[in-house]
């Protein structure tokens, strides 16, 4: 499992390397750069123009690198695993798909805007339904819900559903809002990342073994090659292409743990992103104008504090780690 582990990260790794090299100019000879809101921070508008949608890099690249190892593992006769992993990568690829659909309205309308949020969170719950049902239909899935650190396993029944379907959306938009300044989105979720693929090597609780395995390396694989041309000055952006398609892949590898709620303690950092634009609206609302953070998501608030874009990734990395280190006792 360990060497399967490293071979599936660096081969990502190197594939998403070598798309990115080749995307980026034909990115920019489409002139499909990023258009920066005014109500974004200012130095944030010398970025206009830098190319987007590069996420479709590390989308191409675990696609190639899934194809390569998906023979070894029939050959372990790992079959009966197989659904799930399937199952979980398709649920990534259509957000990928959807985000791809927002980027290119975005593009095609020339601002900053794509599919409304009714659209786009219509075909998230779609996508997240579509997932559950093949889970359940392959027998990838029960109605029982593990809470962590206490132990308990609760059998909740068709509630279960309304949960993950919450939970499913809930973290795919999280980790999209996490995409707001160059490299975060990707360091943060390659450290999420690692934690799934440790727990799922060493605690041995994972009810997946091999697709657990899979999926945190092409993740870390991912985010890592993308990270090469993403950390600031990042020379492209993942677009919501990318930032969905992580999404995906984050609370896939949660649900594949068989330990769905862990990614709000690993990934809490994507929860307070989320929590930060919400109560920033409410707040904005019920005091008519007034703001609780400089700007949202949080992110933003540091930036605005005078913090550095190495410096809110390096912080919140380290947090995120940190986290990690929680949820650990939590498997």
């Amino acid at each position: 499992m360990i060497v399967y582990f490293f071979i599936i990260l660096i081969l990502t790794f190197i594939l998403t390397v070598l798309t990115s090299r080749w995307l980026i100019p034909k990115l920019k000879s489409h002139k499909m750069g990023q258009k920066i809101l005014d109500v974004g921070p200012r130095w944030h508008k010398s970025k206009e123009g830098t190319p987007t949608m590069g996420g479709l890099s590390f989308l191409f690249a675990i696609l190639v690198t899934t194809a390569v190892v998906l023979p070894a593992t029939l050959w372990r006769r790992e079959v009966r695993e197989l659904p799930a992993l399937l199952l979980t990568l398709l649920f990534a690829y259509l957000n990928g798909a959807i985000g791809f659909l927002d980027d290119y309205v975005k593009f095609f309308k020339k601002r900053n805007e794509g599919l409304s949020a009714p659209q786009k969170y219509l075909l998230q719950l779609i996508a997240a339904a579509v997932y559950l049902f093949g889970m359940k239909l392959t027998g990838s899935l029960t109605t029982t819900l593990l809470i962590p650190y206490f132990g308990v396993v609760l059998e909740l029944g068709p509630a279960y559903y309304i949960i993950a379907l919450l939970l499913l959306t809930g973290v795919v938009n999280a980790v999209n809002l996490t995409d707001g300044i160059d490299g975060l989105a990707g360091s943060v979720t390659f450290i999420v990342a690692c934690f799934f693929g440790i727990a799922s090597l060493v605690s041995g609780k994972g009810v997946f073994g091999f697709p657990s395995v899979m999926l945190s390396a092409l993740t870390a694989g991912a985010c890592l090659g993308f990270l090469v041309y993403n950390f600031h000055p990042a020379r492209v952006f993942m677009g919501d292409t990318g930032s969905l398609f992580l999404g995906g892949m984050v609370v896939g590898m949660a649900f594949l743990c068989g330990n769905p709620l862990i990614v709000v303690v690993a990934g809490l950092l994507y929860i307070i992103e989320t929590a930060s634009v919400m109560l920033q609206v409410a707040y904005f609302k019920l005091t008519h104008g007034k703001r609780l953070f400089k700007m949202a998501p949080i992110h933003h608030h540091f930036e605005k504090c005078g913090w550095s874009e190495v410096k809110v990734v390096s912080v919140f990395t380290v947090f995120t780690a940190f986290m990690c280190a929680l949820a650990w006792l939590g498997l």
